[in-house]
């Protein structure tokens, strides 16, 4: 990977139900006023893309009953998460008190993690850094519970990577949120929780029988770990509403 100067350290992640009926106002607030006024514009915010999930793309998820339709991906620089993050809470409750935040809309995971490894398919691809921008094509997220880093690390993407459209997997450990932050995200629990995120040069639904269906099934069998989540999703269209009809 890149030996760049400017490192991934921490990211954002939230993912969010919009409430039914409000599908067109949520996707407009956000892109048009949060996703800058409430992350982007922070210090050290390096990077930020949103990716949504079909009706289609929900059926695939593990466990199928799993909400959220949205999802905000935040890279923060190395070095900096602490600055960041109080930036981050005194700018959203700000928002709050200024009437500029959205109601109708459910925080189903929102938390702060970091950077554990990467792992790329090519010596020289796409660094880190540069994966919220590359703008891939499809994204799977996954959060497993257990020490399951090394097995995907050494054994598992070795070998699946050559078989799917995978260009790289950042593996994150989660962080704190502050105690400040806002009380409608939810505080979450778990040292031993592992984010990856795969990002892919194809559709994620696409290949989600080939390759990630009974992922949570070989994980198990590793003795490793426990696969708590995975869902797959798609880059939005910024600008447009395309999807907002396709949630349920």
């Amino acid at each position: 990977m890149s030996d760049s100067p400017v490192r991934l350290g921490s990211i954002l992640f939230t993912l969010v139900e919009p409430h039914r009926g409000f599908e067109v106002a949520y996707n407009r607030w956000y892109e048009r006023d949060h996703f800058y006024a409430g992350v982007l514009v922070g210090p050290h915010t390096l990077a930020g893309q949103r990716w949504v999930a079909t009706r289609a793309d929900k059926e695939l998820r593990l466990p199928p009953e799993m909400p959220g339709s949205y999802l905000g991906l935040y890279w923060i620089e190395a070095g900096h998460h602490d600055e960041w993050n109080r930036w981050g809470v005194d700018t959203v409750n700000q928002l709050h008190a200024g009437g500029r935040m959205f109601a109708e809309r459910d925080h189903v995971h929102t938390a702060l993690y970091e950077l554990a490894w990467a792992y790329g398919r090519d010596p020289d691809g796409v660094p880190p850094e540069l994966a919220l921008d590359h703008r891939y094509r499809g994204l799977v997220a996954m959060l497993v519970e257990g020490d399951a880093g090394d097995w995907y690390r050494d054994e598992l993407l070795p070998e699946v990577a050559g078989n799917l459209p995978v260009d790289q997997v950042l593996a994150f450990t989660a962080l704190p949120l502050l105690d400040d932050a806002p009380g409608d995200v939810g505080r979450q629990d778990g040292d031993e929780r592992l984010l990856l995120l795969w990002f892919l040069d194809g559709d994620a639904a696409e290949v989600w029988a080939d390759g990630f269906a009974g992922h949570g099934d070989r994980l198990a069998a590793s003795g490793r770990g426990t696969l708590t989540w995975a869902a797959p999703f798609r880059p939005t269209v910024p600008g447009t509403d395309i999807y907002t009809d396709q949630l349920w």
